[in-house]
């Protein structure tokens, strides 16, 4: 009895001092980040390659409206004679040949160059609209993955401690095997328990490093692993009622990038229409032209114009499909509208009933569980309980634990689609 009594104190104190490890101690390799979440955000306004493309796209279209700018070029026609058969000479000159000038410059019509203009400007500004909600949703996928590998990790934490209690344990029942201290159905059990435990752990290792992947692929990073710093106490503080529905639904209407888009798209529509009711109207061609001696009098200057005849073609399928467009331009707009009310309404909900679980939670109560895990082991060790008791409390710590982290990370990930859908950011404001 006195050497199991031994034992029993050695296991206790190598589980004391798992369970104080630090929780960034997770075997990871040295290539590890870790990071606050501005600094997580400044690397990946940094390096995101679907950012920087997206980029690119803006400078295009910008480009685009310094090219609508421009007027078209005037064109210039020269004619010469190529062989005289008088004089038996290639491209004679002088009196013996002949020269022929021709210049003309079209001129729009209708306001069709600054209709043009119009059109290019409003396509430069979607490609910049297009970008920042390409910017949200990419950012509120890596604030996601960053609160949820904070979350997953918290619980690998709880792996870590019940697999190292447990392996210490099953090796130091197993010294024992034989000597009639310990039964060997009960070396068994724990093992299976261990082995159980150890799957679970796999599993969600597995889970994290998925995250991981993907938020690496946002950060546009190898060979690391974020370990995210989160100020918890930032985090307990967010409250969802800060601000009125009144004021939340009015923030996403001046902020949200997809609104402006569809208001952009209606506009875009209506400039096209009307772009299409003015290529309607032809353009004026001015022409300016000299024949040296080609016509009926030597040295011949003349002027005139050009211009279509809008007898078969008044572009009247273009006007007809422009107009149609603004009707459908004009019903996605209220329906984006339509929608962003119904997100925030939903969203502030479950934020509202995530934020009330949490908080009607007992606080001490996750601390009490804790220091009884260790009084456990330690009365399992002398026989004050059974195997099955022992088991079914660690168990149960580790369900508890698996479950308030959950319930935080859901708060918080709630939060964070409402800053997706509000433009609101609740852990600065």
């Amino acid at each position: 009895m006195q050497r199991l009594i031994k034992l029993a104190t050695i296991a206790l104190c190598l589980i004391l001092a798992t369970e104080a490890k630090s929780q960034t101690d997770y075997g990871i390799k040295p290539d590890t980040l870790n990071l606050k979440l501005d600094s997580l955000e400044n690397v990946f306004l940094r390096k995101n390659l679907l950012l920087l493309a997206q980029r690119y796209n803006i400078n295009a279209q910008k480009a685009l409206v310094v090219q609508a700018k421009l007027f078209p070029n005037p064109t210039l026609n020269v004619g010469t004679t190529l062989y005289q058969t008088a004089t038996k000479q290639f491209f004679p000159m002088g009196k013996e040949g002949e020269l022929s000038l021709g210049l003309s410059q079209v001129i729009m019509l209708a306001g069709k160059h600054n209709k043009q203009v119009k059109i290019a400007q409003t396509n430069a500004a979607l490609s910049e609209y297009q970008f920042y909600d390409l910017l949200r949703t990419l950012k509120h996928t890596l604030r996601t993955d960053f609160f949820n590998i904070h979350f997953l990790l918290q619980s690998a934490n709880v792996y870590d401690s019940e697999i190292a209690a447990l392996q210490r344990v099953t090796d130091a029942f197993a010294q024992q095997s034989g000597k009639g201290y310990i039964s060997e159905k009960e070396v068994l059990r724990i093992k299976a328990q261990l082995y159980s435990v150890q799957n679970e752990y796999n599993e969600l290792k597995m889970q994290i490093n998925d995250v991981q992947s993907e938020m690496r692929l946002l950060l546009q990073t190898k060979n690391v692993y974020v370990v995210p710093n989160v100020d918890n106490a930032a985090l307990a503080n967010m409250d969802p009622q800060k601000y009125t529905l009144s004021a939340i639904i009015d923030s996403a209407y001046a902020t949200r990038p997809d609104l402006k888009i569809a208001k952009l798209n209606t506009d875009l529509s209506t400039q096209n229409y009307s772009l299409q009711k003015a290529l309607a109207v032809p353009d004026l061609t001015i022409q300016l032209g000299y024949d040296q001696q080609g016509s009926y009098i030597n040295n011949l200057t003349t002027l005139g114009f050009g211009i279509d005849l809008p007898f078969l073609n008044r572009n009247q399928g273009n006007i007809k499909s422009a107009k149609a467009l603004i009707k459908f331009n004009q019903a996605n707009f209220e329906a984006t509208r339509a929608s962003v009310d119904e997100q925030i309404f939903s969203t502030l909900g479950k934020v509202i009933e995530s934020d009330k679980l949490l908080k009607n939670r007992d606080a001490g109560f996750e601390k009490d569980f804790s220091k009884l895990l260790g009084e456990v082991l330690k009365n399992y060790q002398v026989r004050n309980i059974g195997l099955l008791e022992f088991l079914d409390f660690y168990d149960s710590y580790k369900q508890n634990t698996l479950q308030i982290n959950s319930i935080k990370f859901n708060r918080i990930s709630a939060f964070e689609d409402l800053n997706f859908y509000t433009g609101i950011d609740y852990l600065k404001n």
